[in-house]
């Protein structure tokens, strides 16, 4: 779908969507118990795969509006099924570790693209365990059992990996730890993760970078309701630092989402501040370099994984920000956003079908005008993003 964004000032009130992060863990761990009611899901394409596979998978799944209900898994139980993933990563590395505990043969689907993205971590665990692992251009064939044991991880690549072993080793039968390694970066997604799993009553010991995690343990029930995101509310909260007048509303102030540093930061840059870290925030990475070609440029660091998302983020938008008359340099682990006028984009953008590329070009959009191809792509996090910014006085045209 391609859209056109007019000359706009955002004013207004609007509800910040819910947390696709806390969505996915609390419908796994919601699943996992004997029965639970999450409310406030937003069914985007991630949620839908995850919610999706569980019921695959054995887990009693049943949606009435915004709200699920589910319980029912038995991991150790699961039979041979293939699990369509689709494009979310989260998916696939939360739930590759519950599907080695049945030893059934486990076929993981999903885009060529997700499947680009490392499993390294998880293969060598396989191999650890004498777990099949195949692995194709889209798809992983797992068949094994994974034990309890004390495991080593990198810290500098994908938090989804400890957060997928945090949901599966406490119902093994003996006690494990789980070590990071090296610098530890998105550290507070795996906080998150935590917190899920304690309010559904699976207890982890952190100690350092250790944590210790008892066996045996089981998931209890609970009825509870998915906060807001700070991830895509930064979107929204965007149009201020561009003019605008809007009120971004349902988010939890005390909430432990990583990307609720995103107020700092917008903060920072509206008053001066030139030099920013993205190592535990990469998701805020497409909207800050948006913002930056607006305040005259910017350095951002830890920038390194941003090839590994949904596109490469980096080079992505720095051939979008280019039609917008700004030039960016990418390197191995920095970006520099460099200063120059905004003027029209020279082209149509391209969404590099990636959610975020999408919604930090449309903030440009309402200051230059200008035309965005691919902007289905929003469906991944936000599906209603375009009504929720014309609810907000920014000019949307559909024309494809």
């Amino acid at each position: 779908m391609t859209v056109a964004i007019e000359k706009s000032r955002a004013a207004g009130k609007v509800w910040a969507p819910p947390s696709k992060s806390v969505a996915h863990r609390a419908l796994i761990c919601g699943s996992l118990g004997g029965g639970s009611t999450i409310s406030n899901v937003d069914y985007s394409n991630d949620i839908s795969a995850t919610l999706d596979c569980l019921k695959i998978l054995g887990a009693d799944v049943k949606k009435d509006g915004n709200t699920v209900t589910l319980g029912g898994l038995n991991p150790f139980e699961c039979k041979a099924a293939t699990l369509d993933c689709q494009e979310s990563g989260s998916t696939l590395r939360f739930l590759i570790p519950l599907c080695m505990l049945s030893g059934a043969n486990i076929t993981l689907t999903g885009s060529r693209r997700l499947f680009e993205r490392n499993l390294d971590i998880y293969s060598q665990i396989a191999e650890q365990n004498d777990i099949t692992f195949k692995k194709t251009e889209n798809s992983l064939s797992i068949c094994g059992k994974l034990r309890s044991g004390d495991y080593k991880i990198a810290g500098n690549i994908s938090s989804q990996f400890i957060s997928g072993l945090l949901f599966a080793l406490p119902l093994l039968s003996g006690d494990s730890t789980l070590e990071i390694i090296g610098d530890y970066e998105s550290e507070p997604y795996v906080d998150l993760t935590l917190k899920e799993l304690d309010d559904f009553g699976v207890k982890i010991e952190k100690d350092g970078r250790i944590y210790k995690i008892k066996g045996k343990q089981r998931y209890s029930s609970q009825i509870k309701s998915v906060e807001g995101d700070y991830s895509n509310a930064a979107f929204l909260d965007g149009f201020n630092l561009l003019g605008g007048c809007v009120e971004v509303l349902g988010l939890d102030k005390n909430s432990l989402q990583g990307d609720r540093i995103y107020k700092s930061m917008f903060a920072d840059l509206k008053s001066g501040k030139r030099q920013f870290d993205l190592s535990n925030c990469p998701d805020l990475a497409p909207v800050m370099f948006a913002l930056a070609a607006y305040f005259g440029g910017a350095h951002f660091t830890g920038t390194r994984r941003l090839k590994i998302k949904e596109s490469d983020r980096a080079a992505a938008m720095a051939a979008e920000l280019a039609k917008f008359g700004i030039n960016v340099d990418v390197l191995d682990n920095d970006v520099i956003i460099n200063g120059g006028k905004l003027k029209t984009p020279s082209a149509v953008l391209d969404g590099h079908n990636d959610h975020r590329i999408v919604m930090a070009l449309s903030l440009l959009c309402s200051v230059t005008g200008g035309t965005i191809s691919g902007t289905e792509a929003v469906a991944k996090s936000y599906p209603d993003y375009f009504e929720k910014i014309k609810s907000i006085k920014v000019v949307v045209k559909n024309e494809t």
